[in-house]
This record gives structure tokens, sequence and C-alpha cells, in this order.
């Protein structure tokens, strides 16, 4: 542990992390690290062996905790921008950012300065009470939603802790709209989209139509309904007058990095208002500039050729919004939704805290920046240049790429589909981070702050990996 806390202090500008740290368990690891390089001279970051002290401290705290996650071997201890460090002082550059979370990189100085004085200030004094922080936060994600066109009736927010909490919200607030419009009860049904992803608990869970995250907790929540992605022609018989709410993500990200169809969200927002039901876009993973714009039902590629481009009752964020920080955000419209919410229908005991509201107000101001989504638009045009070229040199191999900015995703052919581990874990040892989507799709949701040189590095790094995992396959 001693390695652990002082590893974590200190900056691993270069590959001196571990050296510099004198102590019986860092001469441990050196003498086992040389070691392995000797077993695996084939890769440059080979995952820790069997035998190395990585594998045994993890072994000597997982039966402590709860098995609901399998992971690969390393355990990181440092991360600085684009960047991350294991114990064992690999290093890695993160195409991942945490599952599309650390968008300004890992241990950002100025996020790091805030959570400093915040501590020292105040962390937390419950919902009882008013903060300078929580209603400066909803203040700033109104204004700037509205001032980047997207969301045009953006009025109230309610601050929670995470993604799953901030669907929960919605659901609730929708049920809240159809309760208030039908006393009856008759208007709860719920609708959702194959392929989606909105959370863990309950609420949020039963709007995931996946039978691998549903059916060990089944029965669902009554009254969700699952539609096609993208299929208009269902929308008239699947959204009726019993249909309080409708949650869609404008780009579905767990499920394969899908993206709407422009006139998929308008058929929805006219279905929504035939019929009073309260449309959610779910932009947790694919908002906050992600796209290129601050909102990604705003990006231009999602205005139809006639007509506007569909707009909200309610907008859910997290992810983006702490870049770390645990929190989540419920973004409401005042003409569908805000009025009737009332004192007591909702609550949180963490949700607004004032060190995670500051944080978050810090990283809204930036992430609204022009130039920052300016930067996001050509790297994205530099990563696909990328994937394509090498979709091209791989015929066969990827299918298609598929996203907007920087949420993207490139589809195994089916033929290639259970080669998708295998691809992971070989960009891994080759010191890059990226994850998988969906059936067999490479995702790639880098931090925003990522430079060209590193892209190209990256796209280097996974022509190596599908050079040797794809002919090994052919093998």
């Amino acid at each position: 542990m001693a390695f652990v806390r002082v590893a974590s202090r200190r900056l691993p500008f270069t590959r001196k992390l571990v050296s510099v740290i004198e102590s019986p368990l860092q001469r441990q690891f050196t003498q086992d690290v040389k070691t392995q390089a000797k077993k695996a001279t084939s890769v440059p970051n080979p995952d820790p062996a069997a035998d190395s002290p990585t594998i045994a401290f993890v072994q000597e705290r997982a039966p402590y905790m709860v098995p609901t996650y399998v992971r690969p071997a390393p355990m990181m201890v440092k991360g600085q921008g684009c960047y991350l460090w294991d114990m064992e002082n690999r290093r890695y550059l993160d195409l991942t950012a945490g599952i599309a979370v650390n968008s300004l990189g890992h241990c950002d100085p100025e996020i790091a300065q805030i959570i400093a004085e915040q501590a020292e200030t105040l962390i937390h004094a419950s919902n009882l009470y008013h903060n300078v922080w929580t209603g400066a936060l909803s203040k700033l994600l109104v204004t700037k939603t509205r001032e980047s066109g997207a969301m045009r009736d953006a009025s109230q927010v309610f601050i929670s802790n995470s993604g799953t909490e901030a669907n929960e919200a919605a659901i609730k607030f929708a049920r809240k709209v159809g309760r208030s419009l039908d006393p009856s009860g008759a208007k709860h049904e719920f609708v959702s989209f194959h392929h989606s992803f909105h959370g863990r608990t309950m609420g949020a869970l039963s709007a995931t139509p996946n039978p691998k995250y549903q059916t060990p907790f089944s029965p669902m929540i009554p009254g969700f309904k699952y539609g096609n992605y993208n299929d208009v022609e269902q929308l008239q018989t699947l959204i009726t007058e019993k249909t309080c709410g409708v949650i869609v993500e404008p780009i579905q990200g767990e499920g394969g990095v899908n993206v709407a169809t422009p006139e998929f969200l308008a058929a929805l927002r006219k279905r929504c208002d035939e019929v009073g039901a309260i449309l959610i876009f779910d932009e947790i993973q694919c908002g906050l500039s992600r796209t290129g714009t601050f909102w990604a039902h705003a990006h231009p590629s999602l205005v139809p050729a006639s007509g506007e481009a569909a707009h909200p009752d309610i907008l859910t964020s997290a992810k983006a919004l702490g870049n770390g920080v645990p929190i989540g955000a419920t973004i409401v419209s005042g003409k569908t939704v805000a009025k009737y919410i009332k004192a007591g229908d909702h609550g949180t005991t963490f949700g607004g805290n004032p060190l995670a509201c500051r944080v978050a107000h810090h990283i809204v101001e930036r992430l609204a920046a022009s130039e920052l989504q300016n930067s996001v638009e050509l790297k994205s045009a530099e990563l696909i240049s990328g994937l394509q070229a090498l979709q091209q040199k791989y015929p066969g191999v990827i299918s298609e790429i598929r996203g907007r900015g920087l949420i993207l995703g490139a589809q195994l052919s089916q033929n290639f589909v259970a080669k998708a581990s295998d691809l992971i874990t070989a960009a891994r040892e080759r010191g890059l981070l990226i994850i998988t989507a969906g059936d067999g799709c490479l995702r790639f949701v880098p931090p925003l702050t990522i430079t060209e040189d590193q892209i190209k590095i990256a796209l280097k790094i996974l022509e190596q990996t599908l050079a040797t995992v794809i002919t090994e396959g052919i093998e």
C-alpha cells in the first residue's frame, strides 16, 4: 500500500515513476518486471504475469469485493492527460477516457486545484440548505444549452450523482407529467429502443432492453415497451395515448455507436407531441461537446432535410460533466415538465454538493468553448481518416465506421466479431487502451484534449494490433 500511496502523489512525466520509490515492495516490482520482460519480449507492454506482484496484490483483495466486474490484469495507479500508468510502470495511451468521462484528460491541473480549494471550503451540507454552486451550475447548464442552439425550452436542472440517477429522475418526471395529465394512471407507459443503454438501477434498467442485463433481475418495472432504433414506421403504434415518456440516445454508445437519423428523431418529437408524451434525450455519453457541438442532438448532421431538428423535453447528462467526479444532471423544459414537479417529488443526499457542482461548473465552461469544439471536429477527421485507411488495408475485417466527433466505432465484420476481445488485449499489450461496444464494435472515446500526434500513435498501434491478431486468425 505504501507504493500505491506514494505513486499516486507523483506526476508520472517519465517512466521513472517506480524507480524513484525506495521500498522492499518497489524492489520486488523491479525484479519481477525484468523477469516478465524476458518472458514476453514480443510485446512492449505485456499484461502482468500470474506470478507478478500485481496479481498477488489483486488476489489478496478480490475476496472482499463483490465480483460484478471482469477486469484485465493491469492495475492503474496514475493518470496524466491522455495517459495512464499501471502499478508496474507500464504506460498506456488511453482512448477510453474512463468510458467517455475524462474529456479534459486525467488529473487536469485546473480541476485538481479547484477540488483542493473547495475541499478546504465546503464539501457537503445537504440539500436542507442552499449552497453557492448548485444554482450556479444549473444556471450555466441552461444558459450554455440555449446559447448552443440545443433544447430551446431548457429551464431548470436537477443535480444528482451519476448517469443512471439522471435517467431515474427523467423517468420519474415523465411519470409525474403523465399522472398530472391523466390522474387515472393510465398514462404511465414508457418507450425505449433496442441496443440502448440507460443505466443499471431498476428504472433505468427497465429502459435498457438487453437480456444480459435484465434477465437476472426480472421482472422489470411494468409499463416499458421497446422499439427498433431508427424505425419511423413503428412509432404510430409504439407510442400511444398511454405513453408518458420516450427515452432515446441521439448516438447509442454501449449499443455499438449507432447514430440516430434526423428523420427518426423528428418523427419521435412529432409523435410525442401528438399524444402528450415527454421526449427524453439521453446524452450521458454523447453530449458535452463529444460530437463537436455542445449537445449531440444539435449537431448539424441531425437536422432533417425538411423541417427543424428535434429538441427534447428532458435532457440527461453525466460522465464528462465531472471529468471523474461523480455527478449527473437532468435538464427539464419549462413548458412541458417543470410546472408539474413540486417540492418533495424527488431528492438526493449527495446530489448538488458544492464540491461536485463547482468542479462541473468549471468543466462546462471549458467544454462549451468553441475552440475546443472546433478542435474536436479536426481530430475526428484525422481519426476517421486513419480508421478508413485501416479499413482499406484490411478489407473484410472492418465493415463500417460510425459515429460523430470523438465518439466513433469501427464495426468488425461478422467473420471477425469473435476477435474483438483479442484485439483489445493486443492493443493494451502494445500500450493502447480501447473498448468495445455492441456486437464486435471497437469504440474510440478519447479525451477531447488528445493531440494529433497522439492520434497518429494510436493509429500506428492499432495497425500493429490488427496485423498481429488478424494474421493469427487467418493462420
